[in-house]
């Protein structure tokens, strides 16, 4: 696990329904959830986003929701919005791609010139980190060192969740729940990845706070690897 002061804090944040789907199905965006939360817990969402320095999600969540991740319910500067794609697959028509707030975009060596070319067109900062895929912990470096970036979230989807967890980069979560079950065997969860053998894989978590934000019950985590 990559020491604190060498990366960014990281708080995974994000909406769950009551049997843990963070959509109604897969292929599905998220906001068709979000757009039930109370209006008191996205003020919350927006107010967080101006706390941090950067906030991440993943290429396959912006291919669905194509989010614009600035502030704009809260006061406060948007963060630096960051998004791994190790092949370079962002739509040019992104909302991430426009200048409402600075973007950066980290490849691995194996995309193809011409999309990191067309990225960098756009304006946006493209960094390399890894041979061919995403090497979290470098990027989590880069942005600490090179991006002043001392305090990130992540607003993820399975998979991302899963490699900064599995990498030991989160340090914690703070979820908001949705009084919905959706139900589906492959709807997506908080965490997606690989099953785990036994309950020694488990990554234990320490209950913060909670407390209702409007209508939702919100949940807050330290993340406690090895503990």
């Amino acid at each position: 696990m990559s020491a604190p002061s060498l990366r960014p804090h990281v708080l995974m944040m994000s909406e769950i329904t009551v049997d843990g789907k963070l959509t109604l199905k897969r292929g599905a965006s998220s906001k068709i959830l979000m757009k039930h939360m109370a209006h008191e817990t996205e003020i919350l969402l927006h107010k967080t986003r101006a706390e941090c320095d950067a906030i991440m999600v993943g290429s396959h969540t912006i291919a669905i929701d194509n989010s614009f991740l600035t502030v704009r319910l809260a006061p406060g500067k948007s963060p630096i919005r960051v998004i791994p794609s190790s092949m370079a697959d962002i739509p040019l028509t992104a909302n991430v791609l426009n200048r409402d707030a600075r973007t950066v975009i980290a490849v691995s060596e194996q995309a193809p010139a011409e999309k990191v070319d067309a990225l960098r067109e756009k304006g946006v900062d493209v960094v390399v980190c890894g041979k061919t895929h995403i090497d979290l912990p470098e990027l989590m470096a880069v942005l600490r060192r090179d991006y002043g970036v001392k305090k990130m979230m992540i607003e993820g989807g399975p998979t991302l969740n899963w490699h900064m967890l599995r990498h030991g980069l989160v340090d914690e979560i703070r979820l908001i729940h949705l009084p919905f079950i959706v139900g589906g065997e492959d709807t997506p969860s908080l965490v997606g990845g690989m099953h785990i053998e036994s309950e020694d894989e488990m990554i234990r978590l320490r209950l913060l706070r909670h407390y209702l934000c409007g209508s939702n019950l919100v949940t807050e985590y330290a993340v406690n690897y090895g503990d």
